[in-house]
């Protein structure tokens, strides 16, 4: 018999053996090369990677931005300051805006009743006047601005009840008011020039002083609209002596410093002419109140 048949006769079929599974832990008999992606040795090599170059430039390079840009921007302040300056004195106009509320009560008495106030000299610390809250004789800005914003207002008011409003006169009123108070101040100027008076008074101080005639025109306006023609004509009086009185008293201690300063009596010729000046300056006030206001009464 041959011993390569089978039970039956036949052929003996050769047998099959299975090989063993291969632990969970080993490669898979078919793998030519050991996978690490999932080992911890391969975790703990991504893990140690060194960062991207940008993450090592990142932070420097955002402070140094930072820097420069803030160094860029105070120098750029500086800058337009000094030119601002050089333009506007805005450090000066802070000095004119320096009010309280018991500073503009004060003042819009004695720009109302001026007659009896007997000590008109400006307060000085260490040559340099002190702020308008402390002195009420000191020249601010704020009075006169809110002064001619109220006096446009009320102007658009007085031209409402009588039917002639329009945004085109309410300019013109505004545009009108501020060109003859540019005017007032430039030949004052100019005569302060011609008259070589030498005098501590400031272009922001004449536009102050100029500016405070607004308060008694307002209120005359408005006795225009609540008592008609006759109330209009009566305070409007008042209010244009309390501005000549307060002026007078106010401009000759500073276009007549020098001669006071001196010791010398208004007596000689350039005295007088100072003298005329002070008197000239504080006479426009009233008619600068009546032009502007008439027409606003009816």
């Amino acid at each position: 018999m041959n011993p390569d048949s089978g039970p039956g006769g036949g052929p003996r079929q050769p047998s099959k053996r299975r090989l063993p599974a291969a632990p969970s832990g080993m490669a898979s008999p078919h793998q030519l090369f050991d996978d690490t992606s999932s080992s911890g040795l391969g975790r703990g090599y991504a893990a140690q990677q060194p960062p991207a170059a940008g993450s090592f430039l990142a932070e420097p390079v955002s402070s140094f931005a930072v820097a420069y840009g803030t160094t860029l921007a105070s120098q750029g302040k500086e800058i337009v300051d000094r030119n601002i300056d050089r333009f506007i004195p805005v450090t000066k106009l802070k000095y004119y805006f320096a009010v309280d509320t018991v500073y503009v009560g004060k003042k819009l008495g004695l720009l109302l009743f001026p007659f009896m106030h007997q000590d008109w000299q400006v307060r000085y610390q260490q040559d340099t006047p002190v702020a308008p809250r402390f002195d009420i004789n000191a020249p601010d800005l704020y009075i006169p601005v809110m002064a001619f914003i109220t006096y446009i207002l009320v102007a658009g008011l007085a031209l409402g009840t009588q039917n002639r409003f329009s945004p085109d006169i309410l300019g013109l009123q505004a545009s009108s008011a501020l060109a003859w108070l540019i005017m007032e101040v430039l030949a004052i100027l100019l005569s302060l020039y011609l008259v070589t008076v030498n005098t501590d008074l400031t272009t922001i101080d004449l536009v102050a002083f100029s500016g405070y005639k607004y308060v008694g025109m307002i209120v005359g306006t408005v006795s225009g609209l609540l008592f008609g023609k006759t109330g209009y004509y009566l305070v409007l009086s008042w209010c244009c002596l309390s501005i000549f009185v307060f002026m007078i008293r106010t401009l000759r201690l500073k276009i007549l410093s020098e001669a006071a300063a001196e010791g010398v009596l208004v007596r000689g010729a350039k005295n007088q002419l100072r003298m005329y000046l002070t008197m000239a300056i504080a006479a426009l006030q009233p008619l600068f109140m009546y032009w502007l206001t008439f027409h606003l009464v009816r």
